[in-house]
């Protein structure tokens, strides 16, 4: 009988991954997944102490590169910051976000263009800049945080603008993985459903109402813990899926399935 070796099927040795938005939450966990699978990981995030407080954590192999994902030339420079590193970038994860919740009608423009330009525009030029080198070299994967937001509605929970940036993510990473297939780039995505994470920890995580919502809700009775993501990431990060490109996981307990 022939004995499939999978061994190295997931690893990232002698890659080197950017993870935006690393300085707390899923991003934090996701750089250390990508680190711990093998990889250089480029952190970035506009916290720059504690991107180095995870540097230190990770010991070697990790950059640290403060970025500000609303500021186009700060977007630009983490990408030549990461290119710089080994000559490459193999893995790319567009994590860096921000919400909040406001009613539709109350909702300023300001607060609009904001959650648009961390969330979808900043994304786009970042990969637009990594993705330059990967078609050059005809190789790369990019995985962009998106949410079960981006697939359904929130309500009751009122977030028009982030549900909105995060249902632009989806058909983006379509796209991007339509258009750059055939140059060996895969573009996906990943739709987590209810995790604890910065912007979740006080309104939902904090209270009592807001849980019970979930348990009511999620197919599974709860919402999800924070290694649950891991696999998904490593996943699309690797050699695992090099047939797959333009596809949404979603991570949510059958949310989305309801």
């Amino acid at each position: 009988m022939t004995t499939i070796d999978v061994s190295g099927l997931f690893s990232l040795d002698g890659q080197v991954a950017v993870v935006t938005g690393a300085s707390s939450g899923l991003g934090r966990r996701f750089a250390r997944v990508l680190h711990g699978a093998g990889a250089t990981v480029v952190v970035a995030a506009r916290r720059a102490d504690r991107l180095d407080e995870l540097a230190a954590e990770l010991g070697d192999r990790v950059v640290v590169v403060p970025a500000d994902m609303a500021d186009d030339d700060s977007v630009i420079a983490l990408a030549e910051a990461a290119e710089a590193v080994a000559g490459h970038v193999d893995v790319l994860v567009n994590n860096a976000g921000v919400g909040g919740t406001t009613p539709a009608e109350l909702e300023t423009m300001e607060r609009w263009r904001s959650t648009i330009a961390v969330n979808l525009d900043g994304l786009f030029l970042l990969s637009q800049q990594v993705g330059i080198g990967m078609i050059e070299r005809g190789h790369g994967s990019i995985v962009n945080i998106a949410s079960i937001l981006g697939l359904v509605g929130s309500a009751p929970i009122k977030q028009a603008a982030y549900c909105a940036s995060k249902g632009a993510v989806v058909n983006l990473t379509r796209e991007l993985g339509a258009q750059w297939g055939r140059k060996g780039v895969r573009v996906n995505a990943i739709a987590p459903g209810w995790f604890m994470s910065e912007m979740t920890e006080q309104d939902m995580f904090g209270d009592d109402s807001s849980m019970e919502f979930i348990r009511r809700n999620a197919p599974m009775g709860r919402a999800g813990e924070e290694h649950e993501l891991d696999g998904a990431l490593l996943f699309l990060a690797s050699n695992a899926s090099t047939y797959v490109t333009g596809q949404t996981i979603a991570v949510d307990g059958g949310w989305t399935a309801r």
